[in-house]
């Protein structure tokens, strides 16, 4: 067997396992918490410093978007939003794996995009070991407040996610969708 030499980024990006404390990694996140920092501590009239902070912290995000602060990520770099996106207050977009979120969309107070997944197995778990599942979040999709998203879920385009529904699986286009966890209730 050959022994696996790829970085913990690169490992970590795979969806394969990898420890969460690596020093580069950690580099990251830190990098990612000076943004987080600068861009939560902008004022409500500071729209072209918060889409100057975006551009450059993101992986990708698009013309008109708006994030209203508190916003908290791991990393940052491996989110792309789409334009006109709105995200209100308290977005936790955990981006151990890629976050994609298209145009349009509207995202609640509170909501959270979870994309790491942890060992069942106490001993890995207890060794730092962690894995990640990518979510994306289809075009002009309504997270309603408190919604969360776990890891590896695709949400279809003209989706609502009612308030408080936890999605643990893909949601087809033009659906209404709430609960715990989240089934569909109605089509549109």
């Amino acid at each position: 067997m050959t022994p696996d030499t790829r970085s913990m980024r690169e490992r970590m990006l795979a969806g394969d396992l990898y420890l969460a404390d690596d020093p580069e990694l950690d580099e990251l996140s830190h990098r990612s918490e000076d943004f987080q920092t600068a861009y939560n501590a902008t004022g409500s009239r500071d729209g072209a410093e918060r889409a100057r902070l975006l551009a450059e912290w993101l992986g990708g995000v698009g013309e008109g978007t708006v994030i209203r602060p508190p916003f908290r990520v791991d990393y940052g770099g491996f989110i792309t939003i789409g334009a006109r996106t709105f995200a209100n207050f308290g977005l936790v977009a955990l981006d151990v794996a890629p976050i994609t979120i298209g145009d349009d969309v509207q995202i609640g107070p509170n909501v959270q995009l979870l994309t790491p997944t942890h060992p069942v197995a106490p001993e890995p778990r207890r060794a730092k070991w962690e894995a990640a599942k990518p979510i994306v979040i289809g075009d002009n999709v309504w997270l309603g407040g408190g919604a969360i998203v776990l890891p590896g879920v695709t949400i279809g385009e003209n989706t609502v996610v009612g308030a408080g529904a936890v999605v643990t699986k893909d949601l087809p286009p033009n659906v209404v969708a709430v609960g715990n966890p989240a089934r569909v209730v109605k089509e549109i």
